[in-house]
């Protein structure tokens, strides 16, 4: 898809606007784990989410080859928009992004302030994307997919950061919502030549790369009704998953109750607050914990932007006893 060089570049580029993000050993966590732990902090860029990196690399690539573009579109349940709105806002387009009826109030009123026009439509993202898609035609705008070669590029950069911080992880855990962060975690690790083991993360309720996964071939499902909106997918992108079958050993599945338990340790051990999809790795590495003796863990957790009504319904004050567990 790229070289270290392009990765480089992109580097570049998405350090105009987005610092380095933190990569912390976080010694509660270890205590967690029974094993050493580094936390890739995503949920520290400026859009809340890892996704404001590709949007980034995506816009530049795109001002520069097309620079009268009208205007983009995209679909999106939350990260996808915020990036594309922060990244054409830098770059003085306009952005119209779609989004499933009751989506994340917060996530909405984000991309909005980005500068977003905002359109609900349809009960699930794939429904949105496909009217974005019909829109796109009539309105003459550039569509912005969900996963695209730039896209990955940008997300990556995440990667070659907590790589070079952190060459001698024995494993990586990333969440799977369209593919574009474990694909970026993948090339970054080939690219620099580590053999860090990379282990995809989805919900039970939306288990679609799973499932291709281990068919070895596309399978879709009817319904994503994961409370993770992040990994909220129900049709595989086939680029995608050609790079997770070559680059990844293994996608564990976790549930919304797992992931409410790790967006509740995430909080007592490290005073971050992650969303269902960022707190998706912690979830895993949590349930293959009786392997990871001796190994250096790597957890991405790749955003921040949960709802507060939904953290105080998974985590908080109305969650049950079981949910606020800190064992």
């Amino acid at each position: 898809m790229f070289d270290l060089n392009e990765l480089e570049r992109a580097h570049a580029i998405v350090g105009q606007a987005v610092p380095a993000t933190p990569a912390h050993a976080w010694p509660l966590l270890a205590e967690r784990l029974g094993t050493q732990v580094v936390v890739k902090h995503e949920n520290h860029t400026p859009a809340g989410a890892f996704k404001v990196r590709g949007g980034l690399v995506y816009l530049d690539r795109l001002k520069r080859e097309r620079p009268n573009i009208p205007g983009i579109i995209s679909a999106t349940r939350g990260n996808h928009g915020q990036s594309l709105a922060f990244a054409a806002s830098r770059h003085g387009v306009t952005a119209v992004i779609y989004v499933p009826r009751g989506n994340s109030v917060e996530k909405n009123r984000a991309m909005k302030a980005f500068g977003a026009e905002l359109v609900e439509h349809g009960e699930d993202f794939q429904a949105a994307r496909e009217e974005a898609g019909r829109h796109a035609q009539f309105a003459g705008l550039h569509i912005v997919p969900s996963f695209h070669t730039d896209l990955v590029l940008g997300v990556a950069t995440y990667a070659l950061e907590l790589f070079r911080a952190a060459p001698d992880l024995d494993i990586l855990y990333v969440p799977i919502g369209q593919g574009s962060g474990i694909c970026g975690c993948i090339m970054a690790r080939d690219l620099l030549g580590l053999k860090t083991e990379i282990v995809g993360v989805q919900s039970t309720e939306a288990p679609s790369y799973a499932l291709s996964f281990a068919a070895g071939q596309v399978v879709t499902t009817e319904t994503s009704n994961t409370l993770a909106d992040g990994m909220a997918t129900r049709i595989p992108d086939p680029e995608a998953l050609a790079v997770i079958l070559k680059g990844a050993s293994r996608i564990v599945q976790v549930t919304d109750d797992e992931i409410a338990l790790a967006i509740h340790a995430l909080w007592t051990d490290t005073h971050n607050l992650a969303e269902g999809a960022g707190a998706a790795a912690l979830s895993a590495a949590l349930q293959e914990k009786t392997t990871l003796s001796g190994k250096r863990v790597g957890l991405v957790l790749s955003g921040g932007n949960i709802d507060f009504d939904l953290f105080r319904g998974w985590v908080g004050t109305d969650a049950p006893v079981a949910h606020r567990a800190t064992a």
